[in-house]
């Protein structure tokens, strides 16, 4: 299909309200290029405001950024430039590039505002080939999503449907001018190759192909909404719950799902809750770690920024390093249940575990060691040497908010002091 505004005009989001903007991604490229303008003769009744990332990368970025403001201020849009710092952390400096530039979108959009960004057919197309090479699921074969959640507003692709040389015989018949990143035409990048080595190819055996494709990733993303609307139920069921640090659910529920759900239930879970979904080669350390641990063991299951633990029948999810805040003794009135340490006990401080410590909480017959304790209070094992000890003098007068030690509990008819920790 020829591209036209009025294509365009049916592939757009909903229009907003008054105080909202539609934020456009404008590289100065030809797709950012064709988006702007066709936008702009459409004359909707909405805010628009170009968005120019520069990445300081190439020798031309600030040339660039000159010619999208003098477009921006022919076609009287809104402009903003961003300057970024691109630091390669090890995958590869266009991964650099892009996260830079989405903690620049993520910050800019406030509640309501939509960013529009221009990646079209052959963009699609070559996401799910390198997809593909990576090994991937229907998460991954559904490429990039047409809309999605992007900070506290929306990302929108409208251009998925139309091809680069559509876009391109717009271009040329309204003789609009866009820049050209050299660095295209270095094939040492993935997606260069893919572009000026594979795709043409593909093109001239299969023309088309490119919606073929798209039709592909609509049906992988369809399929992925299902095995969500799965995982929420069946997190529903996992007797999910806060914990101390994270949260957990139940094992025994989870070891009676079919292992297919068992993962779709994770990745879920993960994403949610904010963490690096694991790679699929890791999926099975994952499988053999839980199931085929010894029933005193410690699993501790790692990786990027997460930590999946085994304790008492249940999975923990937590941050692969648990930071804690300072803990403070609190006073507190008589009129609450909370057990308190006695107010009057001089020389109250917090300590941390030596080892060796014995102490006997209130209520209970005799002493035992602290380690015994712990053991028996079900505080899990990955927080035993964090928690907090309270001392009066030398003597240890209570530990964290789990107990007071016999003879130091503040009656029911005065403060005292509460462990928050």
């Amino acid at each position: 299909m020829a591209f036209s505004p009025e294509q365009l005009r049916t592939r757009l989001p909903p229009l907003p309200s008054t105080h909202n903007v539609w934020w456009v991604g404008l590289s100065g490229g030809l797709d950012s290029t064709v988006l702007l303008h066709a936008l702009v003769q459409l004359q909707l009744p909405v805010s628009l405001h170009a968005l120019h990332i520069n990445h300081q990368i190439s020798p031309n970025a600030d040339q660039w950024q000159a010619q999208c403001a003098a477009f921006c201020a022919s076609l009287g849009v809104a402009f903003t430039a961003e300057r970024v710092q691109v630091s390669n952390t090890g995958k590869g400096i266009e991964d650099a590039a892009r996260n830079a530039r989405y903690a620049v979108f993520d910050r800019c959009l406030r509640a309501g505002d939509c960013l529009l960004t221009a990646h079209h057919a052959d963009d699609q197309a070559e996401t799910l080939l390198l997809r593909l090479m990576r090994g991937t699921g229907p998460r991954g074969l559904a490429a990039m999503a047409a809309s999605r959640a992007l900070g506290l507003g929306n990302l929108h692709r409208p251009l998925l449907m139309f091809s680069r040389t559509e876009l391109e015989s717009y271009a040329n018949a309204h003789q609009l001018t866009w820049v050209n990143d050299e660095s295209n035409a270095d094939n040492h990048y993935d997606r260069n190759f893919l572009r000026n080595q594979v795709m043409p190819l593909l093109q001239s055996r299969w023309p088309g192909f490119t919606r073929k494709w798209q039709q592909t990733a609509d049906l992988c993303g369809a399929n992925e909404e299902l095995l969500e609307e799965v995982a929420i139920d069946d997190l529903m069921r996992m007797e999910e719950r806060p914990e101390r640090v994270g949260q957990s659910i139940s094992f025994t529920v989870y070891a009676n799902m079919s292992r297919a759900r068992q993962q779709n239930l994770l990745r879920y879970w993960l994403s949610v809750k904010g963490f690096a979904v694991p790679e699929q080669q890791h999926w099975e350390q994952i499988h053999l770690q839980l199931f085929g641990a010894r029933p005193d063991a410690q699993v501790n299951i790692s990786w990027a920024d997460v930590s999946l633990r085994l304790y008492r029948n249940r999975i923990y999810l937590l941050p692969n390093i648990i930071s804690f805040a300072e803990c403070e003794l609190q006073l507190v009135s008589q009129l609450t249940k909370i057990p308190r340490l006695k107010a009057s006990l001089p020389n109250l401080h917090i300590r941390y575990r030596q080892g060796g410590e014995r102490c006997q909480p209130a209520g209970r017959s005799h002493s035992q060691t602290l380690k015994k304790l712990l053991q028996d209070y079900g505080l899990e094992p990955w927080l035993r040497e964090s928690v907090p000890l309270a001392y009066s003098g030398d003597t240890l007068v209570a530990v964290g908010d789990l107990w007071i030690c016999e003879g130091f509990v503040a009656a029911a008819d005065e403060a005292g002091y509460y462990l928050k920790w």
